[in-house]
C-alpha cells in the first residue's frame, strides 16, 4: 500500500518533529516537515501532499492566508488541509469538532491518535 503523503506546517519544531515521527511510525505516512510559514507554498508544490496540516499562528504569516494561497494554485487547490491552533483549548472545541475558514482544525497540544482519526477522515 502506497504510503499518503502529509505536509506539516508549524513554527513549532518540536510540534513538527513529534507530528512526523508518530505519523511515520505508523507505517502509512510520509511526512514532510516546515517550519517557516512563508516557505509553505514552495514545499507543497515539491511534495505534492495528499493532505496539509497548518498551524493558524506563525510568525511570518497565518494559516488562514497560506490556506488562500493553496486554494488559489491549481495544483495544490483540491487538497485538504487541517488547521492546528493553541488559540482555543480542547474543552473549548469539546467532542464534537469546528471548523475554520470550512476547514476542520485541532487544537493543541494534539492527541496524535485525534490526529490519524482526523488525517483519515479527510483523505476518505
Amino acid at each position: 500500500m502506497e504510503k499518503r503523503r502529509i505536509l506539516v506546517v508549524d513554527d513549532e519544531a518540536i510540534i513538527t518533529r513529534t507530528l512526523k515521527l508518530y505519523l511515520e511510525g505508523t507505517g502509512s505516512y510520509e511526512v514532510r516537515t516546515e517550519n517557516e510559514g512563508s516557505h509553505a507554498l514552495q514545499a507543497a508544490r515539491e511534495f505534492n501532499p495528499d493532505l496539509i496540516m497548518l498551524d493558524l499562528v506563525m510568525p511570518d504569516t497565518d494559516g488562514a492566508t497560506l490556506a488562500s494561497e493553496f486554494r488559489g494554485d491549481s495544483k495544490l487547490q483540491n487538497i485538504p488541509i487541517i488547521f492546528l491552533t493553541a488559540l482555543v483549548s480542547k474543552q473549548e472545541v469539546g467532542a464534537q469538532g469546528k471548523e475554520i475558514g470550512g476547514h476542520p482544525f485541532l487544537a493543541k497540544p494534539v492527541d496524535p491518535e485525534k490526529v490519524v482519526e482526523c488525517i483519515e477522515e479527510q483523505l476518505q
